[in-house]
C-alpha cells in the first residue's frame, strides 16, 4: 500500500483546497517555520480517526477548522482526502475468529480507496470511504494490518523522536515492540 494523494481543505492553516502528491521514492516537506509542515501530519493522523484534540495540538476538535485571518474569512468545515493505492482486503470469512476452510477464503485484492473525513462547524462529523458514509470503526478495519492508523507509528509526530531517543535503555524495546504489534 501506497500513500498517493492527499488533500486538505479548510484544515488549519489550509484555508483553499490544497493537493499534495506523494510520487514514488522520498518525499519531504520543507519549509520554514510557521508555514503548515507539521499541520500536514495533523491532516493525515487526523483522517485516519484521530480523536484527541491534544494530540492535533489544540484544546477542542473545532480549533481544527480554519478560523478566518485579516485576508479570508474562516471556513464552515474541514475536510482531508487521503488517496491510497494498492490497499490489500480479505473477505470477511478470513477475518472471523472461527477456523475457516482454506478453500473457502477469497484471495487478497489490491484496490485504490479515497478516505475521507468531514467536521463542520455544528459539530457534525463523517467518515467516507470511497465516497460512500461509513463509520469509524470501518475506517479502522480497511486499516487493518497496514501499519496505518491514528495511533500508528508510520507517523511519528513532532517532538517524539526526541521523546524516544532519550528515553532509558531499559525502556527502548517497549516503543520497537509497540510498533511492531507485539
Amino acid at each position: 500500500m501506497r500513500l498517493q494523494k492527499l488533500q486538505i481543505s479548510g484544515f488549519k492553516s489550509f484555508s483553499d483546497r490544497s493537493e499534495l502528491a506523494f510520487d514514488r521514492g522520498v518525499t519531504a516537506i520543507v519549509g520554514p517555520n510557521g508555514c503548515g509542515k507539521s499541520n500536514v501530519a495533523d491532516a493525515i493522523v487526523w483522517v485516519l480517526g484521530e480523536q484527541s484534540a491534544k494530540s492535533l495540538r489544540g484544546d477542542q476538535m473545532m480549533d481544527v477548522i480554519f478560523n478566518g485571518s485579516e485576508a479570508r474569512k474562516a471556513t464552515g468545515a474541514a475536510e482531508v482526502r487521503l488517496m491510497l493505492s494498492g490497499v490489500t482486503s480479505i473477505s470477511e470469512k478470513a477475518r472471523s475468529p472461527e477456523p475457516a476452510d482454506p478453500d473457502d477464503i477469497e484471495p487478497v485484492m489490491a484496490r485504490d480507496v479515497e478516505v475521507t473525513r468531514r467536521l463542520y462547524r455544528s459539530g457534525e462529523s463523517e467518515y467516507l470511504i470511497n465516497g460512500e458514509l461509513v463509520r469509524l470503526k470501518d475506517v479502522h478495519v480497511l486499516l487493518l494490518d497496514t501499519g496505518l492508523g491514528a495511533k500508528a507509528y508510520a507517523i511519528i509526530e513532532q517532538g517524539k523522536i526526541g521523546q524516544i531517543l532519550s528515553t532509558r535503555p531499559p525502556e527502548r524495546p517497549q516503543h520497537s515492540e509497540h510498533a511492531a504489534g507485539v
